[in-house]
């Protein structure tokens, strides 16, 4: 079983930084995929960024692309989530879910099979 646990949400202000740790801890498979999703107030959970560790593909939704980076530290177990110039929009709470899809990963909400309890990401002035 895997557990996922993520940190680092708060309050920031509209252009401020802040960088999200998805900690795993169970076995991690070379050809999982870990994703970031959020969730705003009122809004559907949608997906902001994929790494598919087989072969380090990243993805972004267009509304963070050039402002979020997604990377991992394999000696940690640990998924990051660097989100730079965060708007007031960008305010959600935030999830780390894995695919442990067996072939062809996916990285979409229907075929994540393990999810984090989120961390609620803030921006407001």
């Amino acid at each position: 079983q895997l557990q996922l646990v993520e940190s680092g949400g708060g309050l920031v202000q509209p252009g401020g930084s802040l960088r999200l740790s998805c900690a795993a801890s169970g076995f991690v498979a070379d050809h999982f995929a870990i994703g970031w999703f959020r969730q705003a107030p009122g809004k559907e959970r949608e997906g902001v960024s994929c790494l598919f560790l087989n072969n380090g593909t990243t993805t972004y939704a267009d509304s963070v692309k050039k402002r979020f980076t997604i990377s991992r530290d394999n000696a940690k177990n640990t998924v990051y989530l660097q989100m730079n110039n965060l708007k007031p929009e960008d305010t959600a709470v935030y999830y780390c879910a894995v695919d442990a899809a067996p072939v062809q990963a996916k990285c979409y909400i229907p075929f994540m099979d393990y999810w984090g309890k989120g961390t609620l990401v803030t921006v407001s002035s």
